[in-house]
Order: structure tokens, then C-alpha cells, then sequence
């Protein structure tokens, strides 16, 4: 996945969370979106870096990565429960139907946030692809897409 893809996912994301977030009503999905939203946020910090959008700061790349891994380790607890229907709620049941798959996504996510290297614009640029890759991988799945 080149660069420009994984930026625009990462864009995706964070709109996406953003404008979801104020519609639900269910705890378990307000949960997860809440999540998400970090996620995407701290996508947001290093791809702008990486982009030239914003200058490159290491002490924000290294809490932004940080941010990542720890967010991407709250996956499974946070969508254990599919809780209520919740029409504003952008997961998947197919989620809990496919729930070791949900789970193998959700590690991939986790592993290219951990493996990150946030020394440099270069080094970000690098690891957007495979962190990209694995967060388009599990949203195709599982992520219901609003038009």
C-alpha cells in the first residue's frame, strides 16, 4: 500500500469516527467508537508528519505510536460485548460471527502500530503502508460503510 492510500485511510478514519460518535446511543458501540476515534486521531498526528502537513516532532510521533499500541490492545475488550442494536453503530455483526478472524485483523493493527518506526518523516512514511494495510483489511470486513 503505497503512502497516499494509507493517508487517505487514516483521513477516513477519523471522519468517520468523528461524525458517528454523536449519533450512538448504545454503551458497547459508543465504546468502540470512542476507540476508533483514537485511533484515528493518532493516525492523524503521524500521517500529517508524514505528509508535510505538520512538522516533524518526535516527542508527538512517539505518543501518537504509543497512543496506537495501546489503543490497538484495547480491541478485543471493547468489542467483546456487541451490545444493543444501534443504528448509528458503523461495526459489522459479522464481528462477533467471525470473532478469531475479528481477532487475527485486530492484532495485525496492532502489530504494525508496534512496529511503527517514528525516528523520522522517512521511517513514518515507511510503516504508513503496512499500518494502513492492516486497518483497510479489518474496516473492508467489518466496518459498515456510510454513504
Amino acid at each position: 500500500m503505497t503512502f497516499a492510500k494509507a493517508l487517505m485511510i487514516g483521513t477516513v478514519l477519523i471522519a468517520g469516527a468523528a461524525s458517528a460518535q454523536e449519533e450512538r446511543t448504545d454503551p458497547n458501540s459508543i465504546a468502540r467508537g470512542e476507540l476508533m476515534e483514537t485511533i484515528g486521531k493518532n493516525i492523524g498526528i503521524i500521517g500529517d508528519m508524514a505528509g508535510g502537513k505538520t512538522a516533524y516532532d518526535a516527542a508527538a510521533a512517539e505518543g501518537a505510536k504509543a497512543a496506537l499500541v495501546e489503543a490497538a490492545g484495547k480491541i478485543e475488550a471493547t468489542f467483546m460485548d456487541q451490545g444493543g442494536a444501534d443504528p448509528a453503530s458503523e461495526a459489522k455483526p459479522e464481528i462477533w460471527a467471525n470473532w478469531d478472524d475479528f481477532l487475527v485483523k485486530a492484532k495485525a493493527a496492532g502489530d504494525a502500530a508496534g512496529a511503527l518506526d517514528v525516528a523520522s518523516v522517512d521511517t513514518i512514511k515507511a510503516g504508513m503502508g503496512a499500518l494502513g494495510g492492516a486497518c483497510k483489511d479489518c474496516h473492508t470486513t467489518y466496518r459498515v460503510t456510510k454513504q
